[in-house]
């Protein structure tokens, strides 16, 4: 019968070599009771507890000298730089690139490092222990470390990786080995102060070749917050005007800006994981964005607390300029793992737009502003007959009409207003006056 599979995590090697190939399966199984635990099922945590099985099984009786549970934690940094020049090199002394590959970088940085024994000791006066042909279960369980790991990453020149290794030790044969990786997430709540403050940038460009210069192209862009989570939608206010005599596309894009350093060097690698593009302006026109939403695609989490490894991310809000260098305004982002709860993006950004924009209204309007007269308080009855026709009865739909009931169109004619005259048509014994406020 086979072994039952737990819902966790679950590795597993074929026959070993040996006498007669005695290891029919090593397997290594983790408990996804302790996975969930580690933030909603996305990975552990500091602090979490991993737990789970190595199961072996044997064909036949099989001597071991000792099966072993490894767990560790690494950050890693490897690159070649470029060939660089050797002067006097080439012909004539000029100087000519290297051949091959340049130094070669290499960085490292430890997490976690764990081991454990598996096996009881041997009998006393043997060496080996001697286990029966059949299905054996090791459980075991280990603490993360409570300092702060940090998030597993796979990048272009590192990645930071965690894993768990069995180790089954035989004696005159190599060692047979399984393992899993172990998803580790640092969490990022973005709904601390630093992450809500909103980010402003602004710039100018003038457009033209040498002398002669058709006009400038402005910029100006806004994100109500520096912090948001995978699957959010950032909102983008913009407001572009173009003075030159070119056609303009004002675009925005989120960038992934990967950073290495291992040997006093720094490597940088930089990739766009999502854009959205706007409408063409036209020469003197402008546009503005109220709002301009751009997703989130499933990236990994900001990586600020690794001394080799940086990931860090931008939205960019640019302009792309026939002929001309493109107009580009860049704004910090860290995408974090832990939601802002009670925060809409929506409500704050028209919350702050009024606040900005229409605030000078709380100066002139008044607290409760009255509601404008009916129709029927200023036009009297008499009045109201002498400019409003008399309309013939209504017909009978059914009977007039070849068409569907649904399909006839009434017409409607609305009250018209009162003839303006300079003479009272109704006058009085006794001239009111009313004071007249006047709301500037």
């Amino acid at each position: 019968a086979p072994f039952p599979r737990g819902r966790g995590a679950m590795a597993a090697a074929g026959p070993g070599p040996g006498a007669g190939g005695a290891v029919k399966t090593l397997a290594l199984v983790l408990e996804d009771e302790a996975r969930r635990g580690g933030g909603g099922g996305g990975g552990y945590c500091s602090g979490d507890t991993v737990s789970g099985q190595v199961l072996l099984e044997l064909a036949g009786p099989l001597p071991l000298r000792g099966l072993r549970l490894e767990a560790a934690g690494r950050a890693r940094v490897a690159w070649s730089e470029s060939p660089g020049a050797v002067p006097g090199a080439g012909t004539w002394g000029v100087a000519v690139r290297a051949p091959g590959p340049g130094p070669r970088r290499e960085a490292e940085v430890r997490y976690l490092d764990i081991q454990q024994s598996l096996l009881r000791d041997p009998p006393e006066g043997e060496e080996n222990l001697i286990l029966l042909d059949g299905r054996h279960e090791f459980p075991f369980s280990f603490q993360l470390p409570q300092e702060p790991l940090v998030t597993s990453f796979t990048g272009k020149y590192g990645s930071i990786q965690y894993y768990v290794k069995a180790v089954l030790e035989r004696p005159a044969v190599p060692d047979q080995s399984v393992q899993t990786e172990l998803q580790v997430i640092s969490h990022i709540d973005v709904s601390s102060p630093a992450l809500l403050t909103p980010v402003l940038r602004s710039q100018e460009k003038m457009v033209g070749c040498w002398f002669f210069t058709s006009g400038p192209v402005s910029l100006s862009a806004k994100i109500e917050r520096k912090g948001y989570c995978n699957g959010e939608a950032i909102p983008i206010y913009a407001e572009i005007e173009n003075c030159s005599s070119r056609l303009i596309v004002p675009k925005a894009a989120i960038f992934q800006t990967q950073t290495y350093l291992a040997s006093g060097k720094t490597k940088t690698f930089r990739q766009m994981v999502a854009n959205v593009r706007g409408n063409h302006i036209a020469s003197g026109s402008t546009d503005t964005w109220n709002g301009k939403t751009l997703k989130i695609p499933p990236v990994s989490p900001s990586i600020l607390d690794c001394c080799i490894i940086r990931v860090e991310y931008s939205l960019a809000v640019y302009i792309h300029i026939p002929g001309a260098k493109k107009l580009m305004i860049e704004m910090p982002l860290v995408i974090g793992t832990i939601p802002c709860i009670g925060f809409s993006s929506r409500n704050s950004s028209i919350t702050s737009q009024f606040s900005m924009d229409m605030s000078w209204l709380a100066l002139t309007m008044p607290e409760h502003p009255e509601a404008p007269p009916n129709y029927a308080d200023v036009v009297s009855e008499e009045e109201f007959s002498r400019h409003v026709p008399a309309y013939p009865p209504p017909i009978d739909c059914e009977e007039q009409l070849c068409c569907p009931v649904f399909a006839y169109i009434q017409e409607f004619r609305f009250q018209p207003p009162p003839l303006y005259s300079e003479i009272d048509p109704h006058p009085t014994d006794v001239e009111e006056v009313q004071p007249v406020s006047f709301m500037l």
